[in-house]
């Protein structure tokens, strides 16, 4: 592993490797203190976020390393172009995290940096919340392979990350949106792909009539940053796939799960994300362990 920019780049025994790393990071802490020793990150962000930075720098200061937040929007672009920014972190970072608008933005950080290069979200794909996601499922349903997960909502980054990580670990993904928020048909048929040769599924609705039972319903904000919509259209579209208890029980379904920021009585009720089912505070917390784990692979060279 050079780089992680998309999960679709790493084989099924690379992204086992890597669950299988987060759980040992997570439980036992204290053997990784000094893995990043001596050993600098800079993330580079060009969009806010709470969970994404606070996560890395917490992160990589529990595993003895050291990191520094870039605003992105004020380095890259008009004051200088992206390959100048990439190989000159590269000079002094031993790792470049970036959240970006564009996932162009990721290729060209990676091209002209010799160093590690990790997605931290793009337009594309969020590669590190879908370990997080897949770890928070492991631990609440063992074996992958045998797991449902639903999502319902806005064909985004996140679903089409989940797309592939469902894929690779052999999972079944049933993804509804309503007609034109579909993710990307290319990925999707990627993913089905992938799907196909590790005994998972994904498959595409957009009724939800015809969703079948599953383990966790998954959903996201409706109203992506930087997305330029229809505000008004959009939650016309969307207000028929609210998850509410009714729709929970209706799919027989144990979990509930979001990426946050969640906005309660709009994609998702609140009894629903503040309740029993609800996973988004294990989703977050492991951010940090898949990361770190992530960051482990990459700088110091352990097997995933």
């Amino acid at each position: 592993m050079q780089d992680f920019l998309m999960l679709r780049d790493h084989s099924p025994q690379q992204i086992a490797g890597l669950l299988e790393l987060s759980h040992t990071i997570k439980q036992r802490p204290g053997q990784w203190s000094s893995a990043l020793q001596g050993k600098s990150i800079a993330l580079l962000f060009e969009k806010p976020s709470l969970r994404t930075r606070a996560s890395f720098a917490a992160g990589i200061n529990r595993l003895g390393g050291h990191s520094i937040f870039l605003d992105g929007a004020e380095v890259m672009g008009k004051r200088e172009p992206v390959s100048d920014v990439g190989s000159n972190l590269a000079l002094w970072h031993e790792a470049i995290v970036a959240r970006v608008f564009a996932q162009n933005t990721l290729t060209e950080l990676a091209k002209a940096s010799d160093k590690p290069v990790i997605n931290a979200l793009s337009d594309q794909c969020h590669p590190c919340q879908a370990m997080a996601d897949l770890l928070t499922l492991q631990e609440c349903l063992g074996d992958l392979g045998k797991v449902h997960l639903t999502w319902i909502g806005d064909g985004n980054n996140v679903c089409q990350s989940l797309m592939a990580g469902t894929a690779l670990t052999g999972m079944h993904f049933q993804v509804v949106t309503p007609e034109g928020y579909a993710p990307d048909a290319a990925l999707l048929a990627e993913a089905q792909a992938f799907a196909k040769a590790s005994g998972g599924s994904v498959t595409l609705e957009h009724r939800l009539s015809q969703l079948q039972a599953t383990d966790a319903v998954y959903t996201d904000t409706w109203l992506s940053m930087g997305q330029q919509r229809d505000a008004d259209q959009l939650l016309r579209d969307f207000a028929p796939y609210q998850v509410n208890s009714a729709l929970m029980s209706r799919l027989k379904a144990r979990y509930f799960m979001h990426c946050l920021p969640a906005y309660r009585g709009r994609e998702v009720s609140a009894e629903v994300v503040d309740g029993p089912q609800s996973l988004i505070l294990q989703q977050a917390e492991n951010r940090m362990h898949a990361q770190n784990a992530i960051l482990v692979t990459l700088l110091n060279g352990v097997e995933a």
